[in-house]
C-alpha cells in the first residue's frame, strides 16, 4: 500500500451496516427483517415483478478507514433483486483501505440477483472489499462485478491505488466460484501488456450459478457484439461466466445491460437505467 500516513489522526471515517432479510409466504416474497445504522442505507423501491433492495453509501464515497457492510438475505423459495443506487466511488486514501464487506445468501429454490452498480477508482485510492454469497440446494445466483479505472470523459488517469477484490459463491458449504482481483501500483504500470489490463480502463464479470447454467452459453455469446468491448464467455458445471474489458465504461455498460436483460427476461433495476 501507500508510503502514506494522515496528515491528521482525527479525520472522521464513515461507517456503516446495512441488512434486508427476506421470507417467502403465500407464493409472495416479503420483507421479514431490515437494518440500517451509519453511513449505509437500503431502499426498497415499489417495483413490478421481483422485489428489490437498494443499497446506498451517503457518505457520497470511500477512502481510507472507512467500513461499510451491506448483507442480504433471502429464504428458499424466494425471488429477490440487490443493487446499489450508483456507482460507487472509491477517492484518494490518505492512509489505510476502505473496507467493503457484502454478504449474501439464498435457500433452496430462491433466486437471488446481485447486480450492484460500477466501482469507480480514483488515482491513489485503496479497497478492500470481499463479497461472499452463500447458496442451498438448487438456488440460482446472478451476479456481477464492473471496475472503472479513473472516468475517461474526465481526462482521468490511475497512476496509483491498492485495490483486493475477493468474490466467492458457495453452494451447501462448498466454494463453486472463487473470483480474485488484486492490483497495485505496480500491476498499473504493466497495464499496456495484453496478459495486464491492455488498454482497457474498465473490466467486468458476469455470471450465472444454477442448475444448468451452462446451456446459456451458446445464447450469451451471440450478444457479445458490442463495438469497443472485448469479451469471452465459458459455461460449465452449473456456471456460465463472461468476462469483460473496454478503453471506456459506456460501451461496457452497453453490452452488460444486454446480457442482463437477456439472462433475466426483463431489463436491470430501475436505478440503472436513470
Amino acid at each position: 500500500m501507500f508510503d502514506l500516513e494522515p496528515a491528521d489522526r482525527k479525520l472522521q471515517r464513515a461507517r456503516g451496516r446495512a441488512r434486508a432479510g427476506f421470507a417467502f409466504r403465500g407464493g409472495r416474497t416479503r420483507l421479514k427483517d431490515l437494518h440500517q445504522s451509519g453511513c449505509a442505507k437500503a431502499m426498497l423501491p415499489q417495483v413490478p415483478g421481483m422485489p428489490e433492495v437498494v443499497f446506498l453509501n451517503t457518505a457520497g464515497g470511500l477512502t481510507g478507514g472507512d467500513q461499510l457492510e451491506f448483507r442480504l438475505d433471502l429464504a428458499a423459495g424466494g425471488q429477490v433483486t440487490g443493487t446499489t443506487q450508483t456507482a460507487e466511488r472509491a477517492y484518494e486514501s490518505s492512509g489505510g483501505a476502505a473496507l467493503v464487506r457484502c454478504h449474501l445468501s439464498a435457500g433452496a429454490g430462491a433466486s437471488l440477483d446481485w447486480l450492484p452498480q460500477e466501482t469507480i477508482l480514483f488515482d491513489r485510492s485503496a479497497v478492500d472489499r470481499r463479497t461472499r454469497i452463500e447458496l442451498e440446494g438448487d438456488a440460482r445466483l446472478l451476479f456481477c462485478e464492473t471496475l472503472v479505472f479513473g472516468r475517461a470523459a474526465m481526462g482521468e488517469t490511475v497512476g496509483k491505488l491498492w485495490l483486493s477484490d475477493r468474490r466467492e459463491v458457495l453452494r451447501d458449504g462448498r466454494p463453486v466460484l472463487v473470483d480474485s482481483v488484486r492490483l497495485d501500483s505496480a500491476g498499473l504500470a504493466m497495464a499496456g501488456n495484453p496478459a495486464m489490463l491492455g488498454d482497457a480502463r474498465a473490466v467486468a464479470l458476469l455470471a450465472l450459478v444454477a442448475p444448468g447454467a451452462e446451456d446459456a452459453l451458446g445464447p450469451v455469446r451471440e450478444l457479445l457484439d458490442e463495438p469497443g468491448v472485448s469479451a469471452e464467455a465459458s459455461g460449465w458445471d452449473g456456471r456460465c461466466l463472461v468476462r469483460l474489458m473496454a478503453r471506456d465504461a459506456w460501451p461496457l455498460r452497453r453490452q452488460m445491460v444486454k446480457l442482463l436483460t437477456h439472462i433475466r427476461g426483463t431489463v436491470p433495476p430501475r436505478v440503472w437505467q436513470i
